[in-house]
């Protein structure tokens, strides 16, 4: 199987968990939108359910394969959030944002009762790092907020480049918030709660890439078939 059906099948199992009537958190990136169209294809086939997404490509995602959609502003606490992630700990910690999609994200995963992460098994890794992990910033002030990142960084014995995300075409990536991103390459994060603590801290900081603490499940495809890891 290639990746792309692995991420098929993650999302596939991940749609067990979804019951008639439920609110459901809707990802953003390559396997949440496998996800999206199998949830698609349930409500066409009379599954009542009602989703917020976390990005507006997911949103016209949703709307095209004729999900039903509110906000956060008009409901308070959702009963499922499935997305992706970047990387996978075996706390199930986080790193997401490789999608630029990590603040509505986060926002939408901690609004919910229960958040199932779906991904191929190349994202579990044994420490957070080794993808970049991606921090959402305001422009203003660019380099006295990345100076405040790297004391964060040397405090938790972690260093590495900071690079402003760019698109395709040379151009800063913008988020749908308006922000940029800086992705830190780090290699390993041994103090990833510690860390996020530090970047949360930072007034230049939006939000960051660590997810700690939120996701209670993850539902990793392979070439075994799937493996279901609960949170310890």
């Amino acid at each position: 199987m290639n990746m792309d059906e692995l991420k098929r099948q993650a999302a596939a199992r991940a749609l067990e968990y979804v019951r008639d009537g439920m609110k459901l958190g809707l990802g953003t990136g390559s396997t949440a939108k496998h996800f999206v169209e199998l949830l698609g294809e349930q409500v066409s086939a009379g599954l009542k359910v009602i989703g917020v997404p976390t990005s507006e490509a997911t949103r016209a995602d949703a709307i095209r394969c004729g999900i039903a959609l509110t906000t956060l502003d008009e409901i308070d606490r959702l009963d499922l959030t499935v997305d992706g992630a970047d990387e996978i700990d075996p706390d199930l910690n986080l790193i997401k944002g490789g999608g630029g999609a990590l603040l509505r994200e986060k926002i939408v995963a901690a609004a919910s009762d229960r958040m199932i992460v779906i991904a191929d098994d190349s994202k579990w890794v044994e420490t957070l790092g080794r993808f970049p992990l991606p921090i959402e910033v305001i422009p203003f002030g660019l380099a006295a907020t990345q100076r405040a990142i790297g004391h964060a960084f040397a405090e938790c014995g972690v260093s590495g480049p900071m690079v402003v995300r760019k698109r395709q075409d040379g151009h800063v990536f913008v988020t749908d918030g308006g922000h940029w991103i800086v992705d830190a390459h780090l290699g390993r994060i041994s103090q990833a709660k510690h860390l996020a603590g530090l970047l949360t801290a930072i007034p230049g900081v939006v939000e960051h890439g660590l997810f700690i603490g939120l996701a209670s499940t993850a539902m990793l495809a392979g070439s075994q078939g799937i493996r279901v890891v609960e949170r310890r």
